[in-house]
Order: C-alpha cells, then sequence, then structure tokens
C-alpha cells in the first residue's frame, strides 16, 4: 500500500503550533523509562519547555498517569516489578484517555521482552517509537539488530511501520539517519540530527520522553505529535553537531540547541521530506 502524499507545509505549521503550545503549557509528562536515560530524558523535556515525572512505582504511577499530559514507557531496563508498573499505568492511561508512548527498547532480544511488548501493544499506545530494527522484529520480521542498537537502515522498515500503525491503529515513528512516521495510511520522513547521536547514550529514549510532551498537547493529533516532536529534536541535532568537537560537546551543546530552538525555524528550516 502507497502512503497518502501529505501537504509538509501544512505539516510544518502544524508542528510550528504545537512547540508553541509545548512552550506555553509545559506540559507533565510521566517517564516510565530507563535507569540510562532518565537524566537525559527530564533535561530534553525541562529543555523544550516541559515538565518532567520519573514516577515508577505500581503504587503510585498508575495514580499519578491520571494527572499527567502523558505517559512514557520504556522498557530498556525491564524487570518484573517494572513491567508490572509499566502495564497498570499504560491501562490507567488509556482509561482516561491520556495519550501513551511506547519505547520497546530491544524487545526482540529476550522472551520475557517479547512477551512484555505483546501486552503493552494491547493496552493501545498512541505512539510506538523505535529504531528499525526494534520495528521490523515488532512487525514479525528478522531484523539485524544487537541488543539495543539498529543494524537496519530506516527504508527497510517502513513497511513494517505502515503493518503496525494499521494493526494497532497507532502512529509509528522509525528514527534513524532520516526518521520515518506513519499512521498506516498518511507518512512523511523528517531529515536532521547528527552522526555524533549514536554515540550519546539514550539520546533515542530522550526522543521518546519528547515525543511524550508533543502528545500531551495534541491528543486528538498523535501523528502530527511525533513529526513535531522529530523535527525539534532533529533541527537542535543538526546545529549542534555542526559545532560539537565529540560526543561530550555534542551532548551539552545538544541542550542548548533544544533549549535555544526558535519556533519558526519548524517552517524556516523545515526538515519534512
Amino acid at each position: 500500500m502507497a502512503d497518502i502524499p501529505t501537504d509538509n507545509a501544512a505539516l510544518a505549521r502544524a508542528s510550528q503550533d504545537l512547540y508553541a503550545a509545548v512552550r506555553r503549557d509545559a506540559p507533565l509528562v510521566q517517564c516510565l523509562t530507563n535507569f540510562v536515560s532518565m537524566n537525559i530524558a527530564a533535561n530534553v523535556l525541562l529543555a523544550m519547555g516541559a515538565s518532567p515525572a520519573m514516577v515508577h512505582a505500581a503504587e503510585e504511577a498508575p495514580e499519578f498517569a491520571r494527572l499527567s499530559g502523558a505517559v512514557v514507557i520504556n522498557i530498556g531496563t525491564l524487570s518484573a516489578p517494572w513491567l508490572e508498573s509499566m502495564l497498570l499505568t499504560a491501562d490507567a492511561a488509556r482509561q482516561a484517555g491520556i495519550p501513551w508512548v511506547l519505547d520497546p527498547v530491544a524487545h526482540h532480544a529476550t522472551a520475557f521482552r517479547r512477551d512484555a511488548v505483546q501486552r503493552l501493544l494491547a493496552l493501545q499506545p498512541a505512539i510506538i517509537r523505535g529504531n528499525a530494527s526494534e520495528i521490523i522484529a515488532l512487525a514479525g520480521g528478522q531484523s539485524a539488530g544487537k541488543g539495543v542498537d539498529a543494524r537496519d537502515a530506516v527504508a527497510q522498515a517502513e513497511q513494517s511501520a505502515r503493518a503496525i500503525a494499521a494493526a494497532h491503529r497507532t502512529v509509528v515513528a522509525v528514527t534513524g539517519e532520516t526518521d520515518y512516521v506513519t499512521d498506516g495510511q498518511r507518512a512523511v520522513r523528517v531529515r536532521g540530527g547528527s552522526a555524533l547521536m549514536p554515540r550519546v547514550t539514550a539520546t533515542g529514549c530522550a526522543l521518546t520522553a519528547l515525543v511524550g510532551a508533543f502528545a500531551a498537547v495534541s491528543k486528538d493529533d498523535p501523528y502530527t505529535a511525533a513529526v513535531a516532536a522529530l523535527s525539534c529534536f532533529g533541527l537542535a541535532g543538526q546545529r549542534a553537531g555542526a559545532l560539537a568537537d565529540g560526543p561530550g560537546s555534542f551532548a551539552w551543546r545538544f541542550l542548548d540547541a533544544l533549549a535555544a530552538l526558535e519556533i519558526d525555524s519548524l517552517t524556516q528550516e523545515s526538515p519534512l521530506r
């Protein structure tokens, strides 16, 4: 099935409006994310103007979800207690009409992870964000992924992304050198970023958190939310990469670039293709 053509200019304007809404509303984003990514995910949300909350205990996370603008669930450092909390929290968000975002980190690596991600998928995430290998495997294909690292090109995952989006009525964002976002019918590619990004741990996880911030201000249109988040992330990464001497200086330059990103850059320097 071919993608329905997208009016990229209109999509860029809508993304710009969502960026303004994030800055204005400072949405509360609850992150049940892995230990490695907690700091950078929180800092990325703060740089964008959102409010992070790393609330993950089963005793309070489902209740907290009802207070949040969006929930982000990342299975990077999965354990049985964390999975219980993730399932309860995703269900609470779903019942309350709160969008939640799934990052299926290395879900294909073990039986525990494969079972976990299938149970989470049944709870209807609004958006799924993963690398190409994760998305190919999630659709039932054979990926070349190695642990959390992608070994497949984004273009190889596009058909898988469309299939997942259609089957689960969700939005799928495949990220890599050129990102791909689809809701099963519409699709767009987002350029930008830097080759230094894969050399800084948890940048992909932080991007998922940022997707949650945009989902919080775009509850009825998760497709545009995902596109807007990836556009901001890509533009900031491109600017930081142009100045960085290596992964260390890239990390702090990226946060600065994200915080300094002008709202009109999403239309004037649109990365959509």
